[in-house]
């Protein structure tokens, strides 16, 4: 049995000498609204650097006392040329620190410094090749003169005319300025996409300029991540008490026992089965945690009031709104009972947050709210810690690691707050409820099998609100569909489906139909993200 985790007061200095270590050298990253902003974060990040996002129109007074080693301009769906384009402080061309634009960041910065940006019928989406003229520090060790190198592009204007001081290091086939860099002045601009990784070393390039070009030495690590915001639960939650939604998922499980190791049992734990989980998973929640982490937990079985609440319910951001909803009043009722609490603990991702919430004043298109962050009511009498809330999926996982967190756990695929909720689109009911499980069970028994759960980032099984014409024996039947899918990912920022062979896909749908009352045919979503989202709904 894991021992209670002592509790500490924080020690005066300790978060500003952790702070020191950790973000005396950090990036800036100006956000244009871009869909995979928070990919140029993860590979700063990856190689050791702290960084933030900001919109794109944050205070200048405010950039310039966060102090960055380098200022990163991201991409972003408008165009320089619009009226109302958005455009960069001419502040940040003052601060005399390196500038790198990507792709509209590019494009914008021309077009401030005195270049020219026009649209053009050779229009770059996806795949390209990158010819090479010039050296650059920026390039150094990774692209040499001469070379023609893949990159992966998404634009439709281009630079025409570089600014003075500039010039061209690269061009493509639809870009004749497709990496420019002014040495002087360390201002550097590339039109592909480097945080992607359909461009096979952006994360060396972005590399260069944080290191090499900026200066930075990548002090920032997981290890020193986990001791400083121990020192920050602490500090906010002084002797308060906390209350933690577990799902057994791994973002809930890496918060639950990050704070338990900070306040130990002033944190108790809130178990809500609403229903919807997988097979097994309300027992196995229960039996870790008590038992392995001697963690306070409360196991509350809600289902009848989750269900009940969204019968007839089929639009999936009133489903997440009000599973949302119902999380909190279930855990001010826990509350009560506990005698009152003063914060909740959620297990945020950064990825909640840039698919959830367009950043103050910028251009993000929201794809969809998340449980953890689109669905808190207004009355809510708990203040929010969020540990995890600057952090990508795998660096949870990374972080889980460090906590000693079994694999079993660490490794697990991500399963949503909603829970199957929101992979049945249309009404719920129980009896479609216990169909998904029983189809979700065998495909993840069959992945398993295959030994291939490691490879795949995420995979489930969807029931779809179609019935069909089949064959069985001598009669015909009329029943439910359903869908698998299985993507590959480093964050869950993009995705790529997973190519199951042949015999694997006709051995799953030959269980499933054979096993699974109700259902009579199997499809396979091929569907990468973008242009699709992972989940269903």
């Amino acid at each position: 049995m894991r021992s209670r985790a002592p509790v500490r007061p924080p020690r005066p200095n300790i978060m500003s000498e952790l702070e020191t270590v950790l973000h005396e050298d950090r990036i800036l990253i100006l956000d244009f609204g871009s869909q995979v902003t928070q990919l140029i974060a993860r590979r700063v990040r990856e190689s050791g650097v702290y960084c933030e996002i900001w919109p794109f129109n944050a205070d200048p007074a405010r950039i310039a006392g966060f102090g960055p080693r380098g200022i990163i301009l991201s991409g972003g769906p408008a165009s320089v040329l619009d009226a109302g384009a958005p455009r960069i402080p001419n502040e940040v061309f003052a601060l005399g620190v390196p500038v790198l634009g990507i792709c509209y960041g590019q494009q914008a910065m021309c077009a401030q410094l005195g270049g020219a940006v026009e649209t053009h019928e050779h229009q770059e989406f996806g795949r390209a090749h990158v010819e090479v003229l010039e050296d650059s520090a920026l390039l150094r060790g990774i692209w040499q003169r001469g070379a023609r190198e893949q990159v992966w592009m998404s634009h439709g204007d281009r630079v025409t005319r570089l600014p003075p001081g500039f010039r061209a290091v690269a061009v493509s086939p639809g870009a004749p300025f497709a990496i420019i860099a002014d040495e002087g002045r360390r201002l550097y601009g590339v039109q592909f996409h480097p945080e992607v990784v359909h461009t096979p070393h952006g994360a060396a390039l972005l590399r260069n300029f944080t290191h090499d070009v900026a200066g930075c030495r990548g002090n920032w690590t997981m290890a020193g991540f986990r001791d400083l915001e121990i020192e920050r639960i602490r500090a906010q939650v002084g002797k308060g008490r906390v209350i933690c939604g577990l799902s057994g998922g791994v973002d809930s499980s890496v918060a639950a026992v990050l704070i338990h190791e900070a306040i130990g049992d002033q944190l108790t734990c809130i178990f809500v089965d609403h229903g919807m989980l997988r097979a097994g998973e309300a027992e196995e929640v229960v039996t870790t945690f008590r038992g392995r982490f001697n963690i306070r937990l409360i196991h509350r079985d809600a289902s009848d009031l989750f269900i009940d609440a969204l019968a007839g319910v089929t639009d999936p951001e009133i489903k997440r709104k009000t599973i949302g909803r119902l999380f909190i009043e279930v855990f001010d009722e826990e509350a009560k009972t506990l005698g009152g609490a003063d914060f909740l603990a959620q297990g945020t991702l950064y990825p909640d947050v840039i698919e959830s919430v367009s950043f103050t004043g910028g251009p993000s298109v929201t794809i969809k709210s998340h449980h953890n962050v689109g669905g808190l009511p207004a009355t809510m009498r708990m203040q929010l810690v969020e540990p995890l809330r600057e952090l990508f999926k795998d660096e949870v996982r990374v972080l889980g690691r460090e906590l000693a967190i079994p694999e079993s756990i660490v490794g697990r695929h991500p399963f949503p707050g909603p829970g199957l909720a929101i992979r049945i689109p249309g009404d719920i009911d129980r009896e479609k409820l216990d169909v998904l499980r029983k189809v979700d069970t065998i495909f993840l028994e069959e992945i398993r099998a295959a030994g291939l759960y490691d490879a795949i980032w995420q995979a489930f099984a969807v029931l779809l609100p179609v019935r069909t014409v089949g064959v069985m024996g001598d009669g015909r039947t009329y029943d439910r569909a359903c869908a698998l899918r299985a993507v590959t990912s480093t964050d869950g920022m993009t995705a790529e489906v997973y190519p199951f062979d042949m015999g694997f896909l006709t051995r799953t749908a030959g269980r499933i139909v054979n096993e699974v009352r109700g259902v009579n045919r199997v499809t396979y979503d091929i569907t990468s993200k973008p242009p699709g989202t992972i989940e269903w709904e």
